[in-house]
């Protein structure tokens, strides 16, 4: 009788051990078959009734029917639990398992590439200056010596505001950074070395080089006897810290109302097959003498140079990137490259 005994003992005992690795309703089900149904471990324990001498019979018979009670409230108790847990919502959670890693994320490229560059003009001796997004004409285009015949300034080629009230000042999304350069020279008095992150708008098509909404990398040099030189030996030490030594840069002269002379700075770009094109990084030149006068510097006694590039620009040609709207696309297979 001991070995029958055992063998009902140990069905008790395996009953307990998998129930208690239940952890939703189709392992239940699974469970409740295997040793609850008519042809389950608990039924076929009453077989080893024939297998003991007839008074011995009541004794097997009770343990047989009490290890049959045990598994039955085990599995009802456990029913519940699972249901409850459902109908809240949730998923039971075995604190015993491993946890899983969590994934972190990171910044996004274009704020990474942000900061490189502040940090890098920091190390050569910039601050860094910021502005208001939504600008009035005065800095958008009357200080930085844009007419108001200049096509800049066509409502078809800029996001003008709706006025709150007839008399008030028009209003629009900076097209520029350069608007941060005339608040600074309003406020601050030379020598001043500043540069200017920040998001600009203009309703230009996208492609694979323009977008609506970008960002700039402004900076402004004023004190006296500032040069083409300097804005030169400059840009140029910019280019081959971030991108390297060997990057081939080039100059074009070119026009913009608020500098004198101008020129576009253009960074080789290497595509795939060997098939490289120009990026331009953007404009640059030295502060127009009525740019000055607008914010009350001395053109006689001051001179100053400034530039503004495209962030994007930076970060394609940087990271081989060969089309700008993949920065807004929000990909994650794109941005987990970063």
């Amino acid at each position: 009788m001991s070995d029958v005994l055992a063998t009902i003992d140990q069905v008790s005992r395996e009953a307990d051990a998998e129930l208690a690795l239940v952890r939703d309703a189709d392992q239940l089900e699974q469970f409740r078959v295997k040793y609850l149904s008519a042809k389950g471990k608990v039924a076929q324990l009453m077989t080893l009734l024939g297998q003991v001498p007839k008074d011995q019979k009541p004794v097997v018979g009770q343990r047989a029917n009490a290890v049959k009670l045990h598994v039955r409230e085990g599995y009802d108790g456990k029913k519940i639990g699972i249901e409850q847990f459902a109908s809240a919502g949730e998923v039971p959670i075995d604190v015993t398992e491993p946890g899983k890693p969590p994934r972190l994320g990171n910044r996004h490229i274009l704020t990474r590439v942000i900061d490189e560059l502040a940090d890098l003009f920091g190390r050569m001796g910039f601050a860094r200056a910021a502005g208001p997004e939504v600008e009035d004409e005065f800095h958008n285009f009357v200080a930085l010596n844009i007419a108001a015949s200049h096509p800049a300034r066509d409502p078809l080629d800029n996001f003008y505001l709706a006025r709150s009230r007839p008399d008030s000042p028009m209003r629009l999304l900076r097209t520029q950074t350069s608007t941060v350069q005339i608040r600074v020279m309003e406020t601050t008095r030379p020598p001043i070395r500043v540069v200017i992150p920040g998001r600009v708008y203009r309703p230009d098509t996208h492609d694979q080089t323009h977008l609506s909404m970008f960002h700039q990398l402004e900076a402004l040099v004023v004190d006296r006897g500032v040069t083409m030189i300097d804005l030169k030996s400059t840009v140029m030490q910019f280019v081959q810290a971030y991108f390297g030594p060997a990057t081939r840069v080039r100059f074009r002269p070119s026009f913009f109302p608020f500098t004198e002379p101008s020129a576009e700075v253009d960074v080789w770009f290497d595509r795939a097959g060997g098939k490289g094109r120009w990026i331009e990084l953007g404009g640059c030149g030295m502060v127009h003498p009525n740019v000055f006068r607008s914010v009350n510097i001395d053109a006689d006694e001051f001179s100053g140079w400034a530039f503004g590039f495209g962030v994007e620009r930076i970060a394609m040609r940087k990271y081989g990137v060969e089309d700008i709207r993949s920065f807004v696309e929000n990909d994650v297979r794109f941005l987990q490259q970063f």
